[in-house]
């Protein structure tokens, strides 16, 4: 079996991407570039093996991978994006996702975004967002229900997706801003927030045994060490200029050779 990391590089558009809980800033697209790279190579280190995507320089968003689709041990799935102006990622991904997984299709008019959906053991919690809608959750259980998955609608105000907002730090513990979601539904989890001062901090990447984090947190991320986990920092200042982080930029999958 092979550890994979789906990417794609970043584009030529990203000063245009959609933007819905930052002021829009001036990113520089070349270093946006060498921090994906860098990325990559951090993963590359934690033992993945890089599918890279080809470009897509009319599409602003494509470097957020994760979200064009949800990738599960048995099948992947895609679905109508909540941003119709990003749909069009969807057909490269799907066809790469396709060597790999079984690919079904939620259908209109449920909406779903891959971040906002986070994959704990048999349980997947979905976040109810600008950009996924109680339809598609309706849709998830129903297909998702004959693999043993229990799926799980989360309200989230304030992050432009759950794992904006709340990710998995171990199968028994999430990190989470509390001030942006409904922590109810993870009433089973052990709960650690982020440090007041941090609101975006919570968004963290779990490769094996590490988290990787952007860089610029660090008192969150020294709660983390303090808890004994390994917290690997990496600089994605322009590309969270495009509300982007660790977890969107990628998506894992365990994959025959």
């Amino acid at each position: 079996m092979t550890d994979i990391a789906i990417t794609r590089p970043p584009s030529a558009s990203l000063a245009r991407c959609e933007l819905t809980y930052l002021e829009r800033e001036r990113i520089d697209i070349d270093r946006a570039r060498r921090q994906h790279a860098s990325y990559e190579s951090l993963l590359e280190s934690l033992g993945r093996r890089i599918v890279r995507l080809p470009q897509l320089d009319d599409q602003p968003d494509a470097v957020f991978v994760e979200d064009a689709a949800l990738v599960l041990d048995e099948l992947a799935i895609v679905a109508p994006m909540g941003a119709a102006s990003r749909r069009a990622e969807v057909p490269s991904m799907e066809a790469a996702l396709a060597k790999f997984r079984p690919v079904l299709h939620l259908t209109p008019p449920a909406t779903l975004d891959g971040g906002d959906v986070l994959r704990i053991g048999r349980r997947v919690y979905v976040g109810l967002s600008r950009r996924t809608n109680e339809t598609a959750v309706g849709q998830l259980t129903r297909m998702l229900r004959p693999y043993d998955y229990e799926v799980a609608g989360v309200s989230v105000g304030g992050a432009l997706h759950l794992k904006s907002a709340c990710t998995a730090v171990s199968d028994d513990a999430v990190l989470a801003n509390p001030a942006w979601l409904d922590l109810s539904a993870f009433s089973a989890m052990e709960i650690v927030h982020t440090d007041p001062s941090e609101p975006w901090g919570a968004s963290v990447l779990r490769v094996g045994d590490s988290l990787v984090m952007a860089a610029g947190f660090p008192r969150t991320a020294g709660l983390l060490r303090e808890r004994g986990h390994r917290v690997e920092l990496i600089d994605l200042s322009e590309l969270r200029k495009a509300e982007g982080g660790p977890t969107c930029l990628s998506i894992l999958l365990t994959a025959d050779p």
